[in-house]
């Protein structure tokens, strides 16, 4: 019976939907870049001017690069949702599961506005290069032991094993209905943005545009949330990423 709920044509087609997302949200970012890369400096930094139309492109850029990092983690619990709605008989499975979709991208659709604005904050200070990485080594080492004092804080910790644990979520916090779909998305993704959001803060000192970097951020985010050890791997990151701090400081 499980066997048959996750993969049944609409999980089939729930698990391709979320493929093609991600895939492309990738393609978005590999173009940008490879875009990025050939361009001289000297267009360059006419190019980083902020207007408002600036600022716009930026902020699609963040929502769409945070989308191409989270879904492969937030899938299981998508589909978690789409198997308890199933087996419960709610009806508008598909449409609870896009809403349940929509609402945990709006959360980082939100973080990416003040991921945005942070960053034209620190480019107008002179804290990040042309090519949207960090250029003082103070600022990098501060950011660095930031985001790993975190790593070990108890919001961390706690918004990481919500994350960890879609049975326990949805047996916590489920809703029925529409609304209670893109209620849980919310929800799900405010625990996600608590999770992640010092992590995401050091594509400012390796780069906002380096695929390496957010290839090796959007592993090590997918590593945590489900390794058995996740929760242990995070405090090693944590180390790891104080100890960083420190040398770039000293």
């Amino acid at each position: 019976m499980a066997y048959r709920g996750w993969m049944s044509p609409g999980a089939v087609a729930t698990w391709l939907g979320l493929l093609m997302i991600t895939v492309l949200s990738w393609w978005y970012l590999v173009d940008m870049a490879a875009g990025m890369a050939e361009m001289p400096a000297g267009n360059m930094m006419s190019f980083r001017h902020w207007t408002p139309g600036y600022f716009v492109m930026m902020l699609v850029m963040w929502s769409i690069m945070m989308v191409a990092m989270m879904t492969p983690s937030a899938a299981p619990m998508i589909m978690l949702y789409r198997q308890v709605a199933r087996k419960n008989r709610l009806a508008g499975v598909g449409m609870g599961t896009a809403l349940f979709v929509a609402g945990y991208v709006l959360t980082w659709v939100v973080f990416s506005l003040v991921a945005t604005t942070l960053q034209w904050l620190l480019e107008e200070s002179a804290l990040l290069s042309a090519r949207m990485a960090s250029q003082n080594q103070v600022f990098s080492g501060v950011v660095l032991i930031a985001a790993g004092i975190y790593q070990f804080s108890p919001l961390k910790q706690a918004c990481l094993r919500r994350c960890r644990g879609p049975l326990l979520f949805i047996t916590r916090y489920w809703q029925s209905g529409l609304s209670g779909a893109f209620v849980m998305g919310l929800r799900h993704g405010a625990y996600c943005v608590g999770c992640c959001a010092a992590l995401m803060a050091l594509l400012f000192v390796g780069g906002v545009m380096d695929l390496v970097v957010i290839a090796g951020i959007a592993v090590l985010v997918l590593l945590e949330k489900l390794l058995p050890l996740g929760e242990s791997m995070s405090k090693v990151v944590g180390i790891l990423a104080i100890a960083s701090g420190v040398v770039m400081i000293v």
